[in-house]
């Protein structure tokens, strides 16, 4: 409730249009298939110590969404930077004129990762916002996690597309773009 407002407050307050930022929305999820949407921050952290929400895919994919800082995220009051990390795949508002994703990461896997790279590289700040908040609801598995699942060919194909994507970054970016391929060997 209020996101809307909230979004266009904050893209106003941190000066946006004039800045190079990625403002985080922190996601969590529910188990539950019928929920009552927490109306305030203080709500949801209530649902979160009950144990009707969690962060977001924590028992799944723990990389995709910890570089947030949810413990930080508790309690802050003012929009707080974080640093990329591996894997970092948050849900972010950012300028129309931003890099987009990248067209070869189509169906599942690997979307977000490489955009929030690419902002990264291009030297977009992280922020993560302290009053806002989105609710991921459980649904059947796409038919495309299904095929990342259960066939080899497509986790060899998104594979080398990564490895593509990688030395695409090195390109442009040069020595900067080193610790993106760091990270991906030390996974």
């Amino acid at each position: 409730y209020g996101l809307y407002d909230y979004l266009r407050n904050s893209i106003q307050q941190l000066e946006l249009p004039q800045r190079k930022a990625a403002l985080i929305v922190p996601a969590f999820e529910t188990l539950h298939y019928r929920l009552t949407f927490p109306k305030s921050k203080a709500e949801l952290l209530s649902m979160l110590d009950m144990g009707s929400l969690y962060t977001f895919r924590y028992h799944v994919w723990p990389k995709g969404h910890a570089p947030t800082d949810y413990a930080k995220w508790r309690t802050a009051t003012m929009p707080y930077r974080v640093a990329w990390q591996p894997d970092f795949e948050p849900y972010v508002v950012v300028r129309r004129d931003c890099p987009r994703y990248d067209q070869r990461f189509v169906g599942f896997g690997w979307n977000k990762v490489s955009h929030i790279m690419e902002l990264d590289a291009q030297e977009y700040e992280l922020l993560v916002l302290p009053n806002a908040f989105m609710i991921h609801m459980p649904h059947a598995p796409s038919f495309d996690i299904s095929k990342f699942r259960l066939s080899a060919g497509y986790r060899s194909c998104l594979q080398t597309l990564r490895e593509e994507f990688h030395q695409d970054l090195s390109r442009r970016y040069g020595a900067a773009a080193l610790k993106y391929l760091t990270a991906e060997r030390s996974l």
